[in-house]
């Protein structure tokens, strides 16, 4: 992959969130555990960077099927805070495609089960 940079799961990118994605049983999940650099109010993961992630596990999931398709709309629903040291899983799936459109939906569990966010996206292919 030459995007060696990407700001979600680049290791090599030293502000980055070095998100590591797996897929299983079309599942694309990846664990995130956040630092006092990733808040947003004190002692909590900043709402962007959740929204962040699950915008590329969903971009991850047509990755790992080696479709290229990108972000055209995202919404976004946050239902619990994510506290700093809090190991969270974040997994998106295929929900519909239609022609040159992916609907895909992905969510960030708490450890306890509760769904801390969640998103639904659009993602149209490119040539």
């Amino acid at each position: 992959m030459r995007d060696s940079m990407c700001f979600a799961c680049s290791p090599k990118n030293p502000i980055g969130l070095h998100l590591k994605f797996a897929m299983e049983d079309e599942i694309c999940r990846a664990v995130f555990k956040g630092s006092e650099n990733h808040q947003g109010w004190d002692g909590f993961v900043h709402g962007g960077l959740l929204a962040t992630m699950l915008d590329e596990a969903m971009a991850q999931w047509l990755w790992r099927k080696q479709i290229r398709a990108m972000t055209a709309e995202m919404n976004v629903r946050f239902s619990f805070p994510v506290a700093i040291g809090q190991e969270v899983v974040v997994e998106a799936r295929c929900e519909k495609i239609h022609r040159r459109l992916y609907e895909l939906s992905a969510q960030i569990v708490l450890p306890d089960g509760r769904r801390a966010a969640r998103a639904t996206a659009k993602f149209l292919t490119v040539s």
